[in-house]
């Protein structure tokens, strides 16, 4: 990245945007064809609202761009603005639920998904949940042949499994534009193996849950770096990995991640069709996961302003939770010990503008929170801020806001970018001299 750029910056942040970059169009020249069929004026801050602001292009500016692109009209006015707009491959329901079907999206995604840069969803609404339930039904093939190749053996997988917590921390710590090249490199060698190593089933179940974790790595860094799109491709080929190893618990992880995806950009009735597909399929794991899962679960059920349905959750969660520490878990749980949990359940008092409930929780987070994972603790400094501004104590807000604007400064995580230009545009409505204090110092971090 140049000196100066923000992480954003490399992201096509619209559907608009992948169009231009496919024709390499700049935002003139956009309006400047659409001007040319319409004869009106072609203006680029147009194209600057559709794309930044979320403006909807009137119908005859949309069927113009559309007859420039060869797009019928029954598709545009079928499918609705943005949605009709040419992105690019995306996954379908198509892929079998086989060893030679998640290898195969496990090759598309490892090291095509890190050229990605639609920072967009692209997969039409429906369709995760629909992946979702056909991950929950199919019946996990077995490997019983050998592929050309060299033996991987009990040593290497060792190895490849314990080189995961190093990534997990490395994400947690750095945020995930710092490690989505890393974890991609590491992907691309595990599908290799898949492809031309020769293994028996009990290693190549191991080498697939190793490339399920992997893609689940992936596109969490995808998405903390705002690449949506990779993520997607990511987490769906992680999904068909840990299928084929027969890995419920794994892909109830991943359905978790993608559920948090679509809550992030607005589509919170499919993120709850992933909760609970995710929830079904850890109905038998250790207790620490159905926590992990139950609260991403009561999350959604916040976002859609569900209280009591989100209360019945999380008291399911607590109940999990108080026996987690009585049995084994993946070691991809590890970390929802107490100050993840903690934090869940203040995110779901957050969302339902219970402030002093969720400040209550994310006191106990923050006191509890691992020095190491320095990405979530910005987070949460950021939610509590937003907790007490809630409850209008405008002077700790800024406190915190100011304790944690160095460290988003310092980490290439998109979310927490944006989370600080939320909680800094929340304060900039109060005429108070420490946001004045506050704004400065944002700025010249943020610059």
């Amino acid at each position: 990245m140049r000196q100066g750029q923000s992480p954003r910056s490399q992201l096509l942040v619209h559907p608009l945007s992948y169009v231009r970059q496919q024709r390499n169009w700049t935002q003139q020249d956009l309006v400047n064809v659409i001007a040319r069929r319409l004869n009106t004026a072609a203006r680029r801050e147009k194209a600057w609202r559709w794309e930044r602001w979320g403006v909807v292009p009137d119908e005859d500016t949309q069927l113009a761009l559309a007859d420039e692109l060869g797009i019928d009209q029954q598709t545009v006015k079928a499918l609705g603005w943005p949605h009709w707009l040419p992105t690019g491959p995306a996954s379908s329901t198509s892929t079998p639920w086989t060893v030679d079907g998640a290898v195969a999206l496990l090759d598309d995604a490892a090291g095509p998904a890190m050229l990605d840069r639609r920072g967009f969803l692209v997969m039409q609404a429906g369709l995760a949940a629909a992946i979702a339930e056909q991950w929950l039904v199919a019946e996990p093939p077995k490997i019983n042949t050998a592929l050309q190749g060299g033996i991987v053996d009990t040593d290497l997988l060792d190895c490849f499994e314990q080189r995961l917590p190093a990534l997990r921390g490395m994400d947690a710590s750095l945020g995930g534009g710092s490690v989505r090249a890393l974890v991609d490199a590491e992907l691309r060698l595990v599908t290799d193996l898949l492809h031309q190593g020769s293994y028996s089933e009990t290693a190549g179940n191991r080498l697939l849950t190793i490339a399920a974790e992997l893609g689940r790595i992936a596109g969490w860094a995808s998405f903390d770096a705002g690449f949506h799109a990779a993520a997607e491709r990511y987490w769906v080929a992680a999904l068909h990995a840990a299928h084929s190893a027969s890995d419920h618990a794994a892909g109830a992880n991943i359905l978790k991640c993608m559920s948090l995806q679509r809550v992030d950009t607005e589509r919170p009735t499919e993120a709850l069709r992933l909760a609970e597909t995710a929830r079904a399929g850890a109905e038998n794991a250790p207790a620490r996961v159905r926590a992990m899962i139950i609260t991403r679960l009561a999350r959604t059920h916040a976002v859609l302003g569900e209280s009591v349905a989100c209360e019945r959750q999380l008291a399911e969660a607590d109940r999990e939770m108080s026996r987690a520490d009585e049995e084994p878990s993946p070691a991809w749980a590890n970390y929802f010990d107490h100050a993840e949990y903690c934090a869940q359940v203040a995110a779901c008092y957050l969302l339902l503008r219970r402030y002093r409930t969720s400040d209550h929780w994310l006191q106990q987070t923050l006191a509890l929170q691992p020095a190491e994972r320095s990405r979530d603790r910005v987070t949460y400094l950021i939610w509590r801020a937003g907790s007490v501004l809630g409850f209008g104590d405008i002077d700790h807000a800024c406190a915190l806001v100011a304790e944690a604007a160095p460290d988003v400064a310092a980490t290439k995580s998109v979310r927490n970018h944006r989370r600080l230009l939320d909680i800094h545009g929340r304060l900039m409505v109060h005429r108070h001299p420490a946001v004045q204090a506050l704004d400065e110092r944002v700025r010249i971090l943020l610059a």
